[in-house]
């Protein structure tokens, strides 16, 4: 079940996506929110080159996730969809 992000918390998330945004542009990727379920699952679009690279799962899992877990303690996981 999803929920709507309240504009606070979107800010948190933007600002922790920040941090790494410049790396996946520098390939020519780039990451978009999308949903916030309520089970704290926060759902990304990986965009351009990181949408169809073999290495997106790793460059979410161990850059976009732990940046965004380390900022907002209150989500538990990123997905890719």
């Amino acid at each position: 079940m999803k929920t709507q992000i309240d504009v606070g918390l979107l800010n948190e998330i933007e600002s922790a996506l920040d941090t790494i945004r410049p790396y996946l542009q520098a390939d020519g990727g780039n990451v978009k929110v999308l949903d916030l379920t309520q089970e704290g699952i926060l759902e990304v679009e990986m965009q351009g080159s990181c949408g169809e690279c073999p290495m997106s799962n790793m460059t979410l899992k161990a850059g976009i996730e732990q940046a965004i877990l380390k900022a907002i303690p209150s989500i538990k996981a990123v997905k890719a969809v």
